[in-house]
């Protein structure tokens, strides 16, 4: 099972990890860095006093064989002179008992060298220069040297101090991580709260905004740009159920009408015959009705799913238009078709749909004596338009014509009343093709309806 650890802890552990890396580096840095100081200050301490005992070899005189403590006797230091065969010359007290080099380093010795070694007599380590130097006409070596005895008990003071210091500096460093983190979550911790506390009867609640402009401000104006979307497609959704359920009222309505006529009292056989043709003529209307608010529904949830098959575009434009024929004859409508004789891959059922509702509306609301349809194919595009002669959209439908259950002020022209979802469709189909529908009003008259579609060519 997955631990979850909480963001302030993850970052207030992440904190610690890097402190702990810094205080790490900077103790090693310390560590070495005083330790080759030391190094530094006692290099330049053995090479002042190697060349004032080579300065003063002329004074020594070396025919009475060692002489203890006639060179120098500090604390610390000490110094020989040796011959090249490893003879003790001068000494200092201490060291006394044997040389501090063997024969094997004074024969490879060509110029000042240091060395770091065990010396006899000495408790610590020793830091050593040997100098080669001449002393009565023969070659000598001197060598001074120094106890590191000092340099390593300031080397384990600082690591005892930083063994001390650090855990100190990293435990206070990690205790403000921690409330750094808190107070810079604190924020997402009271955007959480009040979006928590939205609900659906409160859509129009919004986030706090931090004056910061930082990211926790973008963020709070991102998630308020959000709830502001949620709340308008509440309210779609709300307005969607609202007219659906209204234009849903009145065709059951009268329905329920016609068959409470018809049951009231005993009828005749052609009283029946009408009651039942007018009961079917409302069961169309409901049956039309709720497929358009299926088509409505699907595109709601995502884009209408659509079926490409190679159809001749000419052809399916004529089946769109062929059953409205009689009725475009009785109102005195002319209905022209342009269109070219290519194939194209449409979804057929969708696409004659929306066309047969674009010439629908035109002959209940157009009012005008031609309806043209005309379609042209450029580069896998298809635009296919519809124009009427009459008298237009009226300005307070024209932005809003492609809406659901969007009607006009005005009556239609044939007296028959719509459910206001035909345009919709025909945006959701057009859509759906990759494409979008536009509509405008011609100047001297009339509405043109366009609908442009990706419709590749075979």
């Amino acid at each position: 099972m997955r631990v979850q650890i909480p963001i302030k802890a993850r970052l207030t552990l992440a904190f610690a990890a890097g402190m702990a890396a810094v205080i790490a580096a900077i103790g090693a840095f310390l560590y070495f860095r005083l330790g080759a100081d030391l190094i530094s200050g006692i290099d330049f301490e053995l090479r002042a006093r190697a060349q004032a005992i080579v300065s003063a070899l002329p004074e020594f005189d070396a025919s009475n064989g060692p002489t203890v403590g006639s060179v120098m006797d500090p604390d610390e230091a000490f110094a020989q002179v040796l011959s090249a065969s490893g003879d003790i010359i001068q000494t200092t007290r201490g060291v006394a008992g044997a040389p501090t080099l063997a024969v094997d380093d004074l024969g490879s010795l060509s110029g000042p060298r240091f060395l770091t070694r065990r010396v006899h007599g000495v408790d610590d380590p020793a830091r050593l220069l040997a100098v080669p130097a001449t002393m009565e006409g023969r070659s000598v070596v001197v060598v001074v040297g120094s106890t590191l005895g000092d340099r390593n008990d300031a080397l384990s003071r600082l690591l005892l101090l930083l063994a001390i210091a650090g855990p100190v500096a990293l435990a206070v460093s990690s205790c403000a991580g921690w409330m750094l983190a808190g107070a810079a979550l604190r924020p997402v911790e009271r955007m959480r709260s009040e979006a928590e506390a939205i609900s659906g009867s409160e859509p129009d609640r919004r986030l706090g905004v931090p004056a910061t402009g930082d990211e926790l401000d973008r963020l709070a104006t991102t998630l308020n740009g959000m709830l502001k979307r949620l709340e308008e497609a509440m309210e779609r959704e709300r307005r969607f159920v609202d007219d659906a359920s209204h234009e849903l009222r009145t065709p059951l309505g009268v329905l329920k009408v016609e068959l409470d006529v018809a049951l009231a009292r005993p009828r005749s056989e052609e009283e029946l015959v009408a009651a039942l043709r007018a009961a079917s003529e409302e069961t169309d209307r409901v049956v039309a009705l709720a497929e358009d608010l299926l088509v409505l529904a699907r595109t709601r949830g995502g884009k209408l799913p659509v079926q490409r098959v190679p159809v001749p575009l000419r052809e399916l434009l004529q089946e769109a238009y062929q059953p409205f024929k009689s009725r475009a004859r009785s109102l005195g409508v002319a209905l022209d078709l342009q269109a070219p004789d290519v194939t194209v891959r449409f979804d057929p059922v969708r696409v004659r749909q929306a066309v047969a509702n674009l010439v629908d509306n035109a002959l209940r609301h157009g009012g005008g004596k031609r309806i043209t349809i005309t379609a042209r194919l450029e580069r896998s595009v298809v635009e296919i338009e519809v124009l009427d002669s009459g008298s237009g959209f009226p300005p307070s439908v024209l932005g809003t014509a492609f809406d659901p259950f969007a009607r006009g002020p005005a009556a239609p022209q044939n007296g028959e009343v719509g459910a206001g979802l035909g345009l919709a469709i025909v945006r959701a189909v057009a859509q759906a093709h990759g494409g979008q529908a536009t509509a405008e009003n011609v100047e001297g008259g009339g509405a043109r309806v366009r609908i442009v579609m990706l419709a590749p060519s075979e």
